[in-house]
């Protein structure tokens, strides 16, 4: 990549997008980590 290259930044959408999926992301995770405790504990 040169220093002439312009920024590739994503358009404000994709970043919207991107920002829901990853916390969308996260609390699955989180909701998977809960059942799988409450699983456990029963």
């Amino acid at each position: 990549m040169l220093w002439s290259d312009p920024e590739n930044e994503p358009p404000e959408e994709l970043r919207e997008t991107q920002a829901m999926l990853r916390r969308l992301g996260l609390l699955m995770a989180l909701g998977m980590v809960l059942a799988m405790v409450v699983a456990g504990l029963r």
